[in-house]
């Protein structure tokens, strides 16, 4: 395959064969040509030279999506299920009745069916827009299947979900491929490739690099094969400890928000970086989206340098210097249609001019200046954001977060599906903030995000059960995200 659009080479004389029954991993740094690919692979773009075959025989046209869907279907990491639609009506969009009437009762039986038949648990009836991410994906996966495809491509299907979520999900995929199901899995988790995928193929800079049962390539190998640099192992984070009598910064006293956490308190120091590691039912997610004035809390307080906020307030939450990268990049971060200068400067927009004027060129020059410090890859401050890769995307709210010289950073799943590079990028700008100064919070459970912090908090069931320093084992970690040995403390 070869894919251009104008004088970006998308993708260069790249060759891809995946097996019947296989789990086959095509991985790759953001921009390297992976979702050009996939679109054609989807019948969603048409390539400038080369073919797409299934089971050897051509591809159809691009206007024949009936008979794209008989063949392959893509589960996004952006959902395409239509929230204000019933499960049922997702299930068969477009084939709710063989006639001219549609009989819902009929409907409702012929979903319960499809779902029984691949293990979904979820009611037919149900509104789709009330279904987690673990449920919407395996739905979006049965109406794949009723459509008669067999090859189904997973696009970062882990990435907003918590470890057991993963776990059967990958489950799930295992007794599809015993029935014949074939995968392509696209991530950026790499421990996952080697848990679930037979194959790796590594794309690099529009290019093939090489495709090699996964059971033959080592960590190192992949990572090199990903960025072209030799792996020099696990980045090492020393920054000098925070003295135990240090003033804190940010204080949050006997939090809690039904359905959520339980009378939750944390105290953050300058310089300090702290790790909130929990599963998704935890309530470490709505903990620290209560900390940005994202969500009110039920009861408690929460302080800066003493001064008690408003709960429930981002406007609030600004003004005292707390900055943040949402959990959502797509929903809650980057405005799409606005520059990457609009994006990275919306919370100090009324400091770039006068009388209520901005100043394109200080915005410009501000923005190029956090371009330059996280490294972002864009053609510059007014090229859209929408247009970027999504570890771009990422950096352009991480420098919106910090545009605004924030005391305190909340930071959640801030490197969720972004490539290795990116990851690193990105965690080297936490490292500096705390050197500079700032607290801060680091909610995710990628383990690669809490081993530069300086402690770890884990919470389970909406209360915090164990605190790790520096240094733990990955096993008594995971095994306390999980709920083992939290009767007694670390």
């Amino acid at each position: 395959m070869s894919k251009r659009f104008g004088p970006t080479t998308a993708l260069a004389d790249v060759s891809l064969a995946v097996r019947a029954g296989q789990s086959h991993a095509l991985v790759g740094r953001n921009g390297a040509g992976k979702s050009t690919l996939v679109a054609i692979m989807t019948g969603m773009a048409a390539p400038d030279e080369g073919q797409v075959l299934f089971g050897g025989v051509p591809a159809p046209s691009l206007g024949n999506r009936d008979a794209w869907r008989h063949n392959v279907a893509c589960v996004y990491q952006r959902s395409t299920i239509i929230p204000a639609l019933t499960v049922a009506e997702n299930l068969f969009i477009n084939r709710q009745s063989e006639g001219s009437v549609i009989s819902w009762p009929a409907l409702n039986r012929k979903a319960s069916a499809l779902l029984e038949e691949y293990g979904v648990s979820v009611d037919a009836r149900r509104a789709a827009g009330d279904l987690d991410v673990e449920a919407r994906q395996m739905v979006e996966i049965a109406r794949a299947l009723s459509m008669g495809a067999r090859f189904i491509i997973l696009d970062e299907p882990t990435a907003q979900l918590d470890g057991a979520a993963a776990a059967r999900l990958f489950s799930r995929m295992r007794s599809l491929q015993a029935a014949g199901v074939t995968f392509l899995f696209i991530s950026h988790h790499l421990h996952e490739i080697y848990e679930v995928c037979e194959t790796v193929t590594v794309l690099r800079d529009a290019r093939h690099i090489t495709t090699r049962p996964a059971a033959d390539l080592s960590r190192d190998d992949l990572v090199e094969a990903m960025t072209g640099e030799t792996r020099r192992g696990a980045t090492v984070w020393s920054r000098p400890p925070v003295p135990a009598n240090t003033a804190p910064i940010l204080t949050a006293d006997r939090l809690s928000l039904t359905g959520h956490y339980l009378d939750v308190s944390l105290a953050l120091r300058a310089s300090e970086v702290v790790g909130i590691a929990g599963s998704g039912s935890s309530g470490s997610t709505a903990l620290g989206q209560s900390l940005y004035g994202l969500r009110k809390p039920d009861a408690g307080t929460i302080a800066i340098r003493g001064r008690e906020l408003p709960l429930g307030s981002v406007p609030d939450a600004l003004k005292a210097g707390i900055g943040c990268v949402p959990k959502d990049r797509q929903k809650e971060g980057i405005v799409p249609l606005l520059g990457v200068g609009e994006n990275i400067t919306l919370p100090i927009a009324d400091r770039l001019g006068r009388f209520g004027a901005i100043s394109t060129a200080r915005r410009d020059g501000f923005t190029n200046a956090m371009i330059d410090r996280l490294d972002i890859k864009t053609e510059g401050p007014r090229q859209l954001a929408s247009a970027l890769s999504g570890g771009n995307q990422q950096k352009v709210v991480m420098g919106r977060a910090l545009s605004n010289d924030p005391e305190v950073l909340v930071l959640i799943d801030p490197t969720a599906g972004v490539d290795v590079k990116s990851k690193e990028s990105l965690l080297g700008a936490v490292d500096i903030s705390a050197r500079d100064g700032r607290a801060v919070v680091m909610i995710s459970d990628d383990l690669d995000d809490l081993r530069c912090c300086d402690r770890v908090i884990v919470m389970f069931r909406g209360a915090i059960v164990r605190e790790f320093s520096a240094g733990w084992a990955d096993a008594d970690l995971i095994g306390a995200m999980e709920g083992m040995g939290n009767e007694r403390q670390h």
